[in-house]
């Protein structure tokens, strides 16, 4: 059996980033006097920073919006989150299986890192600043087995990587949602991660 490689998405996924998130939205506005609806920032979390940057701010101020985002974001965002329910578990649970974890994520990866690191989150890889299909570029080069992830987009990344796509209806994507991108698996959440582990190995490798 070739060796096992699961990659996770990062926000809503294994890290309940919201808190934080909103609190950097909230500090942004502070900052720039741009009103930032942070609620509804964050219910829609999945495609990079500068989609939803450029809902509020006008297209010549994008770019320094986000980088004003992204030096606010480690004073602001990491501390107030939390840990998805069943992250450790999840990790442990391949872990166990001899195999390893890396995040692929569309954050940036410096600021993922500080995530992972401050709730002691260990992964044995991590590439930010990817979405949807960008994301494959990084399964395919450290030959994933499975895709892990709580938005559609992470269900388009699986398919581009030609790997199984398994949803977490804990994001802004419905069951049905996932199910329609593609997903082979949807588990509520990841509690049901450790004992589907073995079934989702089956998948992948007999495909």
């Amino acid at each position: 059996m070739p060796p096992l490689t699961v990659g996770f998405d990062l926000d809503m996924t294994l890290v309940d980033s919201r808190p934080g998130i909103a609190a950097a939205f909230r500090a942004l506005t502070a900052r720039t006097g741009v009103p930032v609806d942070a609620d509804a920032a964050v219910s829609r979390l999945g495609p990079p920073l500068r989609v939803e940057i450029a809902r509020w701010f006008p297209p010549e101020q994008v770019e320094s919006a986000v980088e004003a985002y992204r030096e606010l974001y480690p004073a602001y965002a990491i501390t107030p989150s939390l840990p998805m329910p069943g992250a450790a578990a999840a990790i442990e649970a391949v872990h166990a299986h001899g195999g390893r974890v890396v995040v692929v994520t569309a954050k940036a990866g410096r600021l993922a890192r500080l995530h992972l690191d401050h709730l002691g989150l260990a992964v044995d890889e991590l590439a930010g600043d990817l979405f949807a299909e960008e994301k494959a570029t990084a399964l395919r080069a450290w030959n994933a087995t499975l895709y892990v992830g709580d938005h559609v987009a992470d269900m388009t990344a699986a398919g581009a990587a030609g790997v199984p796509g398994v949803g977490v209806a804990t994001g802004p994507c419905s069951i049905d949602e996932l199910e329609s991108a593609g997903a082979r698996v949807v588990l509520d959440d990841l509690t049901g991660f450790p004992a589907a582990l073995d079934r989702m190995i089956r998948l992948a490798f007999t495909q």
